[in-house]
């Protein structure tokens, strides 16, 4: 099993500096590089201090110059937001720049407050209807002299300028969770990425049933299915609790800004108070302890162990936290040197 890291510059508080933070998010880039970890991933949000990433292929770039042998992907770009020439053309472009290390990872996007501003009175149903339509294309006019008559976009034959560093292009890994998402990513020829969030070993365990049942229905060659999810490596158990503490707060502002029904100010949601964390069952650490990829070395290398039985071809540590740098540092030091050993 492979091991990616991902990550993205996080905002909490309006006295954090963005230019430090983006040198720790840098930081972060380079024990990645130099601990031997196959990619890198980092997406694409607008107007939220919670993920800060407007443009995915801007940060590659840079980050290519900081790294000497990782992969660089994006995780994911919001497909709906790109005119399909406008993505085959950047997407050529970072991979040229880069060296051709480029992956593409894509989706649908998820929050609302991102579509309202974007592409108005756009849906999830819409935007997984234009990511359908948009990824296929991008390959094609990769090739070269594409012309296309769709639903939602019509131009005549097209080439990308330029074209990718890679003879076929980047790789495109898909993000899936229904049935129907998975059997279009395969059915394309895409990889497949993978999150279960807060869910836990039951959606694990289903996602990979699901990209199973789309491999079986395909005859092409089988793609690779990535699992990402929220990682920390104690030093202890009571540092593990702690991490399962901070997680918790996490996702109860994942929540808030996904539900989008909280004010935002200055790019930063309405804080919320312990009383509403506390009432979030949910999210409770301890559910959280037992669902997140959260333990001592040991502990997480027995849970990757289940993943990896499963059929999982890469593990991505997801450590957007809203923990310190310095917390986050120690917990990738320690899966770099106590964790990914034991699968070498």
């Amino acid at each position: 099993m492979d091991f990616s890291l991902f990550a993205h510059m996080e905002r909490l508080t309006p006295d954090q500096p963005h230019d430090v933070l983006y040198e720790e998010f840098l930081g972060l880039c380079r024990m990645a590089d130099e601990g031997g970890m196959r990619a890198l991933w980092t997406g694409e949000h607008h107007g939220m201090e919670f993920t800060i990433a407007p443009n995915p292929f801007t940060t590659l770039a840079d980050v290519a110059h900081h790294s000497k042998n990782l992969r660089l992907g994006t995780g994911t770009v919001i497909v709906p937001f790109w005119h399909p020439i406008k993505l085959a053309g950047e997407a050529a472009m970072t991979d040229l720049m880069t060296g051709g290390r480029l992956e593409i990872g894509a989706a649908r996007g998820a929050y609302s407050y991102e579509y309202e501003r974007i592409v108005p009175g756009m849906d999830a149903w819409d935007a997984g209807q234009r990511m359908r339509e948009t990824l296929p294309l991008v390959r094609k006019l990769w090739q070269g002299d594409c012309a296309h008559e769709g639903t939602y976009y019509n131009f005549p034959a097209t080439t990308s300028a330029p074209k990718p560093a890679q003879p076929e292009g980047p790789p495109i890994w898909v993000a899936a969770r229904d049935p129907n998402s998975h059997e279009f990513a395969v059915h394309n020829g895409f990889h497949v990425q993978v999150t279960p969030l807060w869910q836990g070993m039951e959606e694990i365990t289903s996602l990979m049933e699901r990209f199973n049942a789309a491999c079986a229905s395909y005859e092409g060659p089988r793609p690779k299915i990535m699992l990402l999810h929220h990682s920390y490596v104690a030093s202890d158990a009571e540092d593990a609790a702690q991490a399962a503490q901070d997680l918790s707060r996490y996702y109860n502002y994942f929540g808030a800004w996904f539900q989008n029904k909280r004010p935002v100010q200055q790019g930063l949601i309405e804080e919320i108070s312990p009383e509403e964390m506390q009432a979030n069952k949910m999210m409770a650490p301890e559910n959280l302890a037992r669902d997140l990829t959260i333990g001592t070395a040991q502990d997480v290398i027995d849970r990757l162990k289940r993943y990896e039985d499963m059929g999982y071809d890469e593990f991505s540590f997801w450590i957007d936290s809203g923990m310190t740098t310095e917390r986050k540092r120690a917990s990738l030091a320690r899966f770099i040197d106590d964790v990914m050993p034991a699968f070498a």
